[in-house]
């Protein structure tokens, strides 16, 4: 009998090592007696020999599942693991195997452990033990997981709490983070961390936002399992405030409706002027100069300028994209950047003529999300394809085509008030409310993002629709 002690204080590390040592010597999983930080008294015995760890190939469900069960209180779990392991280098298969009872037990350690690691991320409660003026600011937490989840879980709080020094001590092990760097310890008794005073604002804000009329205590507990309330500074107020919710529910249904404060009809009658303050325009030159105004979504905060449509006024047909992108936005023109290029390409190959079209987007401004020096294109929600929508409109009144290609989801939401469906739906014809036939096709984004092996064909579908617009006009 080998006996195999593994550090507080990186442990799977370890046992990864002494495996593949115990592993490649052929060492049967009965002849291992595995402990963590003191040895397990056995009569009979032996130190482990030190063998070399040599290369070993494992899937990857079981490097995913060990470095799981590696931090489950079990004392046999390192003997689990490593049963596993020998079983798993005769047969790679075996994980798969849902109905054996080893594989099983390996599964539910991993879900305990990862529930615990996430209780831990949820429940870890900072006081600030240094000097608020430092250029770093000090914060520590005492914290009782179930598990030995120190170690695997620091990570979170590195990356979530990396602009301040933090302690966190559990009866398993300390981890420490200082000036970018962490490091573990053996544990150190709770060290009674003083009060923090922004734990009253704490209190204060889960006082208020506690809805009594919604109150289910067994799931509350299920998610925040009493083992954890001693060292939240709200818990204290749970009890008195589940007791008394029935009553302040009642009070919430018998009492009047609070109205609203006078500063609430002046903002909405601000935002209903911003609605109607431009009149219907006479001409595509008025409609341009009133979309530069435009203040009807937040959309123009962040956007370079509005992109109105262009093309003839007597356009027969009307091609309305989704929104303007990145080059559209900056040039102020529809249909610039690559997916008007592609387009460009695809409706030459089609003999349908761009010039003689009016092309347009159901939405006027570019919404994007800053990364860097980048800005990726996010989709309109419903209220700002609805609040433009009014543009769009003006749009088709004025120019009156005879047919609409609406290219993308949200310029068939636009159009028809629903977007479900569109491939189901591409190269229908459908009406506008007006009557206006509307042809639905996707949009060249669309074709841009496919893979390269789907996207002749779609490019070949695409085409066709833009034929079927030209032949709809001849």
């Amino acid at each position: 009998m080998r006996s195999v002690v593994l550090p507080q204080i990186g442990t799977f590390d370890a046992w990864r090592q002494e495996a593949r040592g115990l592993i490649a010597a052929r060492v049967p999983p009965e002849a291992v007696l595995w402990s963590r930080g003191a040895p397990q008294d056995d009569l009979f015995a032996e130190p482990a020999q030190g063998a070399e760890s040599a290369p070993l190939t494992v899937p990857r469900d079981f490097a995913r599942l060990a470095g799981l069960v590696a931090w489950h209180a079990d004392p046999q779990r390192f003997a689990h693991l490593y049963l596993a392991l020998w079983r798993v280098k005769e047969n790679p298969r075996i994980l798969q195997d849902r109905g054996d009872p080893g594989i099983d037990r390996l599964n539910r350690m991993a879900k305990e452990v990862s529930r615990d690691k996430h209780k831990m991320t949820a429940f870890v409660r900072f006081r600030e033990i240094g000097d608020p003026a430092a250029p770093r600011r000090r914060f520590a937490a005492w914290f009782e997981p179930s598990h030995f989840i120190t170690e695997p879980t620091a990570p979170f709080f590195a990356r979530r709490f990396g602009d301040m020094d933090w302690s966190i001590f559990t009866p398993h092990a300390t981890a420490h983070f200082r000036e970018g760097v962490t490091r573990f310890a053996p544990p150190e008794p709770n060290p009674g961390l003083p009060e923090d005073v922004t734990e009253d604002l704490w209190r204060t804000y889960f006082r208020n936002i506690f809805n009594p009329a919604r109150v289910k205590l067994k799931a509350m507990q299920s998610e925040m399992p009493k083992k954890y309330w001693r060292n939240l500074p709200e818990a204290d107020l749970i009890p008195e405030m589940v007791a008394s919710a029935r009553t302040r529910a009642r009070a919430m249904a018998e009492a009047a409706p609070t109205l609203a404060p006078d500063r609430a009809a002046r903002i909405t009658g601000r935002l209903q002027d911003s609605r109607i303050r431009t009149p219907p325009a006479d001409d595509l030159d008025a409609l341009k100069r009133g979309l530069e105004g435009c203040r009807r979504c937040p959309l123009w905060q962040d956007a370079t300028q509005p992109v109105a449509g262009c093309g003839p006024r007597t356009a027969r047909l009307m091609i309305v994209g989704e929104q303007p992108g990145d080059q559209e936005d900056l040039a102020g023109k529809p249909f610039v950047g690559p997916a008007g290029q592609l387009f460009d390409k695809l409706a030459g190959e089609a003999g349908l003529d761009r010039q003689a079209a009016f092309v347009t987007n159901a939405v006027k401004h570019f919404k994007f999300l800053p990364r860097g020096k980048r800005r990726l294109h996010q989709p309109p929600n419903r209220q700002e394809i609805d609040h433009c929508r009014w543009w769009l409109d003006q749009e088709r009144a004025l120019v009156k085509p005879e047919l609409i290609l609406a290219m993308g989801a949200t310029a068939l939401e636009s159009l028809t008030g629903s977007r479900k469906g569109l491939l189901a739906r591409r190269g229908r014809v459908e009406a506008a409310p007006d009557g206006t036939p509307i042809l639905i096709a996707t949009h060249p984004s669309y074709l841009l993002r496919l893979p390269p092996s789907e996207r002749p064909q779609a490019e070949a579908l695409f085409r066709d629709d833009l034929k079927k617009a030209r032949q709809m006009l001849s």
